[in-house]
């Protein structure tokens, strides 16, 4: 397994400014399995207010909410895309997110980096957070 470090990533008061700034967060690899992280996280999201759009390859409905099977199939706004997928899917979540025009914010879940995809993103003016927790980062506000 090959790891790499954040070198492109959001510092304190900008992932606090993102939170107070971001209303609708598309969960890309919401799994419907609630002993899962990523349910965990979008449930504990949608508790403390936050709209959640799970973007998942199977399945209708999860957490109450309607299931996309990508980010370009969601017909309404997005603030932030939380990705919980391997650090290779990041570049094709990137590039649906800047193809939206809408999305500010690409966040990947602990233990997930890709620099280049991160780049690419601020590069085109979205906000990048890696390798963060994004329910860790809330409760720790």
């Amino acid at each position: 397994m090959e790891c790499e470090f954040p070198m492109v990533n959001s510092n304190k008061e900008e992932i606090k400014e993102i939170f107070k700034t971001t209303a609708t967060i598309a969960v890309i690899g919401l799994s419907p399995d609630e002993t899962k992280d990523s349910n965990r996280v979008a449930k504990y999201l949608q508790s403390v207010g936050y709209k959640i759009v799970p973007v998942y390859p199977k399945g209708d409905i999860i957490l109450g909410e309607q299931v996309y099977r990508s980010l370009s199939e969601i017909p309404f706004k997005i603030d932030l895309v939380n990705v919980f997928r391997k650090p290779e899917f990041v570049s094709v979540v990137v590039d649906e997110a800047l193809q939206r025009g809408d999305v500010k914010i690409v966040w990947t879940q602990k233990g997930i980096v890709n620099n280049q995809a991160a780049q690419k993103a601020k590069d085109n003016g979205l906000r990048v957070v890696q390798n963060h927790c994004i329910m860790v980062e809330h409760r720790n506000m």
